[in-house]
Formats: structure tokens, sequence, C-alpha cells
């Protein structure tokens, strides 16, 4: 486990974030305050090579929302969306089904919604280790990198116990990709989960021994999800469906023209079109109509499987001691904002 100087760190570093996003809130947010009037829309966004991007890219919210002030701020976990939610700094965010399930269970209790599934996680994230580790059960007392709170840290999790190890058999790391990236290049570490594009870096001198999407074949799944807050939502539907329809339609674009998608991602992330267009097809993007699929968010009066996955996922984490009680799963049927994606499927 980290050290308490380093937990020491963390938590001085949370609270300075967190600050700052309230500093940053108290000064707007969902209200008409921008300095010309408009009402500011306020995104939470990841480096993660999926359709989001290409409506950053693109431009799309801007663009059918010119009434509104649109801007996107990049965080390197959902675990700091979440605090930044918390601190009423960001009014959308994409957000792993991880941390979204600890948003959503006690002791954080954060009022939002699930809007969208931005991907289902497959190949772009994986458990890579040194070339000399043969398998997940042979980490047993090596030092694991993963980014606490995410994803990655929940298929870690999952990884190690189909393994027959637990997490006090193994040392783990809180480090984000980059960080994590870093640790393994100076050799503090000895493997790390974590996602593209850090992850593309790790396999040139590493081994997988596990990726999400094979933990998803066993009953895991996980996914990158979009949110709104319930108080913005409430307060600006009209805004809430131009945002579902900007997705749609940047979903639409990676499928009508896969090239220029992968362009607009690759922009984003310092990666050319070609690579770009690897790491977006380890992903499985879904469109709205998709969406309503009874596997998924589902709709009215009928919340989808995605309900069911995130009350399973709770149920580790308590396991995990790492929320204070799993919810019923009525809660997380109740937070698929079912409703707001019927409203912009035709």
């Amino acid at each position: 486990m980290p050290s308490l100087r380093r937990g020491a760190v963390l938590a001085a570093s949370a609270t300075a974030l967190l600050l700052a996003l309230t500093t940053t809130a108290c000064t707007g947010g969902g209200e008409a305050d921008a300095a010309d009037g408009k009402v500011r829309v306020r995104i939470a966004y990841q480096a993660i090579p999926n359709a989001d991007l290409v409506v950053k890219n693109q431009r799309l919210l801007e663009k059918a929302l010119p009434d509104a002030s649109v801007s996107w701020v990049k965080f390197d976990s959902g675990g700091d969306v979440n605090t930044a939610v918390i601190a009423g700094a960001v009014d959308f965010g994409l957000i792993g089904s991880s941390p979204v399930t600890k948003g959503l269970s006690a002791p954080l209790d954060i009022p939002y919604k699930v809007l969208w599934i931005h991907d289902l996680i497959g190949d772009n994230e994986a458990l890579v280790a040194r070339k000399d580790i043969v398998s997940v059960a042979a980490l047993k007392g090596r030092k694991i990198a993963a980014p606490f709170g995410s994803t990655s840290h929940y298929s870690l999790l999952v990884a190690l116990e189909s393994a027959g190890l637990t997490a006090a058999d193994v040392t783990l790391v809180d480090l984000q990709p980059q960080d994590a990236l870093a640790a393994w290049q100076r050799g503090d570490i000895d493997a790390a989960y974590v996602w593209t594009p850090s992850l593309t870096e790790l396999k040139k001198d590493g081994k997988v021994l596990v990726t999400s999407r094979a933990i998803a074949a066993e009953g895991k799944p996980t996914a990158d999800l979009g949110v709104v807050t319930d108080a913005f939502a409430a307060q600006h539907p009209e805004i809430v469906d131009a945002w579902l329809k900007a997705e749609d339609q940047a979903v639409a674009l990676t499928r009508s023209d896969p090239g220029k998608a992968a362009t607009a991602i690759g922009a984003e992330l310092n990666l050319s079109p070609d690579e770009a267009g690897k790491q977006l097809a380890e992903l499985v993007l879904l469109s709205a109509r998709e969406q309503q699929g009874a596997a998924y968010l589902g709709k009215p009066g009928a919340p989808g499987g995605l309900a069911a996955n995130l009350h399973d996922a709770a149920v580790f984490l308590k396991g995990q001691k790492a929320i204070d009680a799993v919810p019923d799963q009525a809660v997380f049927g109740k937070a698929l904002a079912v409703k707001e994606l019927a409203r912009v499927v035709r």
C-alpha cells in the first residue's frame, strides 16, 4: 500500500484541488454568469480516444449552442471528476463506471445522472507487467500501479481475485496513467493497469497479462460514462438534449468517416491519425438508439442492464472496503437518464 507520507501528500493535493475548484464554482456555473451573460456549460473530459474528443475537436456542442459559453476542462481520472462535481465546478463529465458507482454510493451520494455510455472498455485498458512475469498469479509480492478508484483499479482487483490473490498479496501504488508510465520507465514498479495512450507506451517493452475486454467476458464489464448533475439537468433540459445529440453525431462520424474521426481524436491526444484510429478501434461505441437497448441504459419505465452492472460493481467495491454500503439496485436504475435519452431518439 502507499506509504503514509505519500498518503499525506495525496490528501493535501486533493484538498488543494477541492479548494481551487470551489473557488471556480463560486464564480459561476449553470446560470447566465459568463462575462457576456451567456449560460455557462462546463464539461470535464479525459484523454480517452472516444467520440467525446470528436465533439470537443469539431466544436459540435459550441455550434449547437451559440448562445451558451462552453468550456472544457481536462481531468486525469474519474475520481478527480467526482471531486469537481462535488465542488460544483463542472456540469457534465466523463467518468468511468467504477468511480460512478462510488459516486452514487455512500458516503459520496453525488446527485448526478448517467446520460451516456461513451464507450464499453475493451483492449484499451490492460494490465502490463515486466516480460519475466508470466501470469497475474506471478505478481504476488510485486509492486503494481493503478489510478485508485478508476475502472482500471476495479479491473485490477478483479484480475487479482481471479488469480487467487488479494490486494494484500501485492503492493498497490496510486498513480495516474502518465505517472505510472514514468514510474515504469524508472523501474519503480513491476506492473501497471492503465488505459491508452499511456498503455500503448507500456506495451512497447512490457507484456499484457489481461485486458478489460477479457475481464468483461468473465462478467465484470466496465465503461466510460457521461454524467450530468441533477441540478443542471433540471435547469437546462435543452442543453442536455443538445449535448446528447452532439455525442450521437460524433459516434455516427466514427462510423461514416472513421478517418476524419481519428484525425480529430489524434489532434486532441497529439497522436497520428493512424495511431488514434487504432486506439479508437479498441473501444465499443454505441449510438443513442443502441444505448436504449435492454443491456445498456434502457428506456423510460425499463432501466437497462447498466443498473445491474453498477450494482454488481458496488457489491465488489464494498467487499474491498472502497464504499461504505451497497445501494439498492433501484438507486442505480433511477440514476440512468432514460427519459433524457428518449427525448433525442427519433
